[in-house]
């Protein structure tokens, strides 16, 4: 199971497991491609997986500091810049934010749903959105250089479904 799957309100949901999961499969992908997964890499890691919420680089920033590390915002984007490049974390464009990747290390296209209410994201993979996607940008004679799809709604905890 992805560490963002079941997070939206299971009661089965383990989230110290959720962040264990994802700070092992971070040490694993940084082993397997010879990149170093340093004490603030971690850190920065798991904050971002501190909730299914996704966070700012700038709160990021304050929890370092309240955990008595003088970072600086430079510091914090090239951890993050690292994460995204190792396919651990996914920048939510529209937020200006960070959220852990459900499928570390494997290269995909993703979209993701973001509540309005309660702030959740959830990541998704659909091949099929990704193709049509595809399909309609090659109809029009357009190659995609970068994707990023968000849904911003309500999730089924906040709907009552």
């Amino acid at each position: 199971m992805s560490p963002n799957a079941n997070h939206n309100g299971s009661a089965h949901h383990d989230h110290g497991k959720c962040v264990a999961d994802a700070l092992a499969a971070a040490r694993e992908i940084c082993d397997q491609r010879g990149e170093r997964f340093t004490e603030l890499r971690g850190r920065v890691l798991e904050l971002v997986w501190e909730s299914h919420r996704p966070i700012g680089a700038y709160a990021v920033l304050e929890r370092l500091k309240a955990d008595g590390r003088s970072a600086a915002p430079p510091t914090v984007y090239r951890a993050l810049d690292f994460l995204m490049e190792v396919g651990l974390v996914h920048r939510i464009e529209s937020l200006n934010a960070y959220i852990g990747c459900a499928h570390p290390g494997a290269a995909h296209a993703s979209q993701f749903l973001i509540c309005k209410d309660c702030g959740t994201a959830e990541e998704l993979e659909s091949p099929a959105v990704d193709a049509a996607l595809a399909a309609a940008a090659g109809d029009h004679g357009f190659k995609i250089a970068g994707r990023v799809v968000e849904l911003s709604g309500t999730c089924k905890n906040c709907s009552g479904s």
